[in-house]
């Protein structure tokens, strides 16, 4: 555990993310209904009441905090103290009844996301981070790999289909051939391997800000480089993921530099 008295506002998120793990897994494996939204993609009911109980913690404790949720939308945007909530992340897998979901929340302090909280429900793992306070999983402290060599590097990528896509396929091509393994954990998960220095890198596309948000910070804090692959820091209009240790990012971002957004 960190020395120091974890701040209110993680207190606040880890309380937050403890009751929406509670109200999904509830329903994980037993009947709730299921919505498909705009964007083609499916919402339940556990999505919505471990997004409203989160809001309702959080806004309680901080009244003047804006807060942005995947289900239950944007309220005081413009707050210099925003918060960024993905109750299910991973509602197919959710739906689909395997564990790959997660409840992220994140803070963002005048732009710049300064706390996260991941927890990976079924799995057990409830990792968290803070601007200049290290990030911890299960109250151990997290360190991402010292391996900088693209031949010996694990690598986990994410949304294959719109990486596929994209124009800089072959460029990726070449950056798999060379590493040691390649694998696809997805979701929070690898985020969490990467932290833990468990596997060297995860290349994504076709995310949003609240799927990525909390883990960025996690893995900053671990030690480690996180921006979309255009090297741009995470932000509200990021895509796309690349996060290693920094000299790795850097070799990396040479070749998949301009992939997708």
């Amino acid at each position: 555990m960190p020395d120091q008295e974890p701040s209110a506002e993680l207190t606040v998120a880890l309380r937050a993310a403890s009751v929406a793990g509670e109200i999904s897994k509830s329903y994980f494996h037993g009947e709730f209904s299921v919505d498909i939204k705009k964007d083609l993609t499916p919402v339940t009911q556990a999505d919505v009441e471990c997004e409203q109980a989160i809001r309702d913690i959080i806004l309680d404790a901080f009244p003047d905090h804006g807060f942005y949720g995947e289900e239950t939308g944007t309220t005081q945007a413009d707050s210099e103290n925003l918060w960024l909530v993905d109750p299910i992340d991973g509602t197919k897998a959710f739906v689909r009844g395997y564990p790959f979901f997660s409840t992220q929340i994140a803070l963002m302090r005048r732009g710049d996301i300064v706390l996260g909280v991941s927890s990976g429900t079924m799995f057990g793992e409830l990792a968290w981070a803070e601007a200049g306070r290290g990030a911890w999983l299960n109250d151990q402290s997290l360190h991402v790999s010292a391996i900088d060599d693209p031949d010996r590097a694990a690598i986990s990528t994410g949304n294959l289909k719109s990486l596929a896509a994209s124009a800089g396929w072959e460029q990726l091509g070449k950056v798999v051939a060379r590493s040691d393994r390649i694998r696809g954990y997805g979701d929070f998960y690898h985020y969490h391997l990467l932290a833990a220095g468990k596997i060297e890198a995860v290349i994504e596309s076709d995310v949003n800000i609240l799927d990525i948000a909390a883990l960025s910070v996690l893995v900053k804090e671990a030690g480690g480089t996180f921006t979309d692959l255009n090297g741009k820091p995470a932000g509200l209009e990021t895509r796309s993921v690349l996060a290693a240790n920094p000299d790795l990012h850097s070799r990396l971002l040479k070749n998949l530099r301009g992939f997708v957004r």
